[in-house]
């Protein structure tokens, strides 16, 4: 059979990945694609030293790309929302097979992609938009395909998570770390789609509608960043036998979906809570197999282009499939996604870290007891340190049983108002996973 003709678009860090793959291990590729697979043409603007381009034929406008008759799978690596929804648009019109790394186009245009994609009788593969070279997305779609999946819960952001463990292994704070971040290029000039917790929504999206069988709903996704929590924070976790993640959460519960994004008290013995660095891991609670873990790089040239390439492959494997008898781009059949509610964060029931600094005086504790009880919000355990007095004031922190949100939102506005609290409050939420 004549090889499958491959078409480029971007050769940053991603894509000049993607190229040297392709390159490199042709043979065994072919082997296991049935068929050759050539990079027939690349769009880029910038040249990729790390790339040895050969005889490849380059351009600087992807729609040549696009419109050209010869290439059967475009590969969109270029990033962002608008340039890459339209080359993506267009090469599905032109019925070209769309392979894409980018986890903004599609959580929050991939209904619309998806959409035409099956009208066209093409896919669309984004393995590489989650988590880069961990296949979490086809071990949602396929692997567990048996299973009722309950929740899932990943460290799908390597920047905030590098962050994190810099703070608990060496004391550092925030900033510093962030700015070693940047100058590792492990962070962005303007970090704030990692450090806000946008990124992992992104990602998060994604992971929810394959694993509950709903519309991509990223507007929804409620996010909140790291950027206010301190060193003592992560140690008061630590010595309450907790790990603080910036976790992504989604989780099917009777009145809808939790979709969720936040810095995540963890029990340090749960393997995720042990995922250092720029390392990301999710975990997946199926009813039939139980808890799974899937753990890698989650970002880097080749770690990313294992995932593209892996696409490239199961769209060569499928090209000649009926399609209507292909795996569907969110696990259920088009027709069959479900309206289950995506919930508001008033809604979700989770248990909470709370760090106040109180006045060193007698009723105090009684007095921030009363106004959670009054709320139904039962008390884990209480925490004083001994540290030398700021202003007469103490830090108290307190780990509490599961309740709502809008509850803790209640509870947390009367204790800001006590005379004894100095605000604001430092709030976390709990999950135990399991």
């Amino acid at each position: 059979m004549k090889p499958v003709k491959v078409g480029i678009c971007g050769l940053g860090t991603v894509g000049g990945g993607t190229f040297n793959v392709l390159q490199r291990n042709a043979t065994e590729i072919a082997r296991r694609a049935g068929r050759g697979i050539e990079v027939a043409q690349i769009a880029t603007r910038h040249p990729n030293p790390a790339c040895n381009l050969g005889m490849t034929p380059v351009t600087d406008d992807v729609f040549a790309l696009v419109n050209n008759p010869e290439i059967d799978i475009i590969v969109e690596l270029i990033g962002g929302y608008t340039l890459a929804k339209e080359v993506v648009l267009k090469a599905i019109e032109n019925g070209k097979h769309v392979v894409t790394a980018n986890k903004a186009l599609i959580a929050v245009h991939g209904n619309e992609i998806f959409s035409a994609a099956s009208a066209k009788g093409v896919m669309v593969a984004f393995e590489a938009s989650v988590a880069g070279g961990i296949p979490i997305i086809k071990a949602l779609r396929e692997g567990l395909a048996a299973n009722r999946i309950d929740w899932v819960a990943g460290i799908i952001n390597g920047t905030g998570n590098f962050i994190l463990t810099e703070m608990r292994d060496k004391g550092r704070t925030f900033d510093d770390v962030l700015a070693e971040a940047q100058a590792l290029g492990y962070a962005e000039a303007d970090p704030t789609f990692d450090v806000e917790g946008i990124d992992a929504a992104h990602k998060l999206t994604i992971l929810a509608s394959i694993a509950f069988g709903i519309p991509l709903q990223f507007e929804k996704a409620y996010t909140e960043g790291i950027t206010k929590l301190t060193t003592a924070d992560v140690n008061y976790a630590e010595a309450l036998g907790y790990r603080i993640k910036h976790l992504g959460v989604a989780r099917r519960t009777e009145n809808g979906v939790e979709l969720r994004v936040h810095p995540t008290l963890i029990p340090s013995d749960r393997l995720i809570a042990n995922v250092n660095g720029v390392m990301n891991a999710v975990m997946v609670q199926g009813d039939a197999v139980g808890p799974t873990l899937y753990y890698g790089a989650g970002a880097g040239s080749e770690p990313t282009a294992s995932a593209v390439v892996a696409d490239v492959i199961d769209v060569v494997r499928t090209l000649t499939t009926d399609p209507t008898n292909r795996v569907p781009h969110l696990a259920f059949q088009a027709d069959a996604l479900s309206d289950l509610p995506v919930l508001p964060v008033d809604e979700v029931n989770t248990a909470y870290y709370l760090r106040l600094h109180a006045q060193d005086r007698p009723g105090v504790l009684a007095k921030v007891a009363s106004i959670l009880s009054e709320r139904g919000i039962n008390i884990e355990s209480i925490m004083q340190k001994d540290v030398e007095e700021q202003d007469g004031l103490v830090p108290m922190i307190l780990l509490t049983h599961r309740v709502r949100e809008q509850d803790m939102n209640d509870a947390i506005a009367a204790l800001e108002a006590l005379d004894d609290i100095a605000g604001p409050l430092m709030r976390i939420r709990v999950e135990q996973l399991d």
